[in-house]
């Protein structure tokens, strides 16, 4: 049997451990400061909706910017991907493949003015599409703080939570949220409650 004074330090360090995962799981977020969203999306035929006008994402991209107050950038290659999907996902698996850093039309000017950015892409073959890894390794993001979301068609944020950690480590991550395209394409919404009810989990509602 333990000792009167053994059960005590134990007691004791269950209550220390007990803290360090309350302080570790409750964090308290500031109000956002200058806001980004910046995304890339695709139109044209896409997996379960066919033929779109706007991408999944760049639908939530436009929520987001205008509950947040953000300004929008459109993460675009100077090559844009083919029209018919099958055409597109050659492209892309290659690129990936090849991990390329395809080229974009534009840039951020004023990169240094903005506090949050909330990064949006498609998961594509378990990943970021590349062209978002192309506007990741054009700025600094010390400081900063990151937030992604994500369209899918099954696969949640697939990891990539972990890559934009390994990508961008003197930067903040907060918890991403992840939508099925086609409910994006259906359900506005439904979609539009969705991040409205994510944005204020993690305190970033204007």
């Amino acid at each position: 049997m333990l000792s009167y004074g053994l059960k005590k330090f134990c007691s004791l360090i269950m209550m220390l451990l007990g803290l360090l995962y309350l302080c570790s799981t409750s964090v308290s977020y500031a109000a956002p400061g200058k806001v980004l969203v910046a995304y890339f999306s695709r139109a044209d035929e896409n997996y379960e909706v066919g033929y779109i006008q706007k991408g999944n994402t760049e639908i939530v991209a436009e929520i987001i910017a205008a509950k947040t107050h953000g300004d929008l950038f459109d993460i675009k290659k100077t090559e844009p991907y083919p029209a018919k999907y099958d055409d597109c996902t050659t492209v892309a698996s290659r690129e990936k493949a090849m991990n390329l850093r395809p080229a974009l039309t534009a840039t951020v000017p004023n990169m240094d003015a903005y506090d949050v950015i909330f990064l949006g892409y498609p998961i594509w073959y378990g990943d970021m599409p590349m062209p978002v890894y192309t506007f990741l390794d054009s700025y600094d993001f010390v400081g900063k703080t990151i937030i992604p979301f994500c369209t899918h068609g099954g696969s949640g944020l697939s990891g990539t939570e972990q890559r934009l950690m390994l990508a961008c480590p003197q930067a903040s991550l907060l918890k991403g949220l992840a939508l099925r395209g086609s409910s994006v394409q259906e359900n506005p919404q439904r979609t539009e409650q969705e991040v409205t009810t994510w944005l204020g989990r993690i305190n970033m509602l204007d």
